[in-house]
């Protein structure tokens, strides 16, 4: 990992998506929803902020291990080193209720409404 990374964030900042925590160190990856920001963290956690009308804002309590992280419009979804997948946020339309049985997911993405995941490796 550098160790001369900064996060920068630009644009609309109605909702506080654009004005990045202070002492943000060690992040490894980003990704923007609709109205929030989140970044993962070198030893594997998760840092949100900006709007949180539908939770999307509030990470688990506990998540750790995670390799990559997923912004949709209202929903995050973190994929753990371990191949599992948790999600939190707007589940107006089922997009954070992860199938049963879900594992050994690659990637994902978060849509407006929806999840979807990539099982096995590619």
């Amino acid at each position: 990992m550098k160790s001369n990374v900064t996060v920068v964030a630009w644009g609309s900042n109605s909702k506080g998506q654009a004005t990045v925590p202070a002492g943000m160190t060690g992040v490894v990856a980003i990704a923007a929803g609709y109205e929030h920001s989140l970044a993962l963290k070198a030893d594997g956690t998760v840092v949100a902020w900006g709007g949180s009308s539908k939770g999307q804002t509030t990470v688990p309590a506990g998540l750790a291990g995670v390799a990559k992280i997923v912004a949709g419009d209202w929903h995050n979804l973190a994929v753990k080193s371990d191949g599992s997948i948790v999600a939190w946020g707007d589940n107006g339309h089922g997009q954070t209720a992860v199938p049963t049985g879900l594992a050994s997911v690659s990637f994902a993405a978060g849509g407006g409404g929806f999840s979807v995941a990539v099982t096995g490796n590619l």
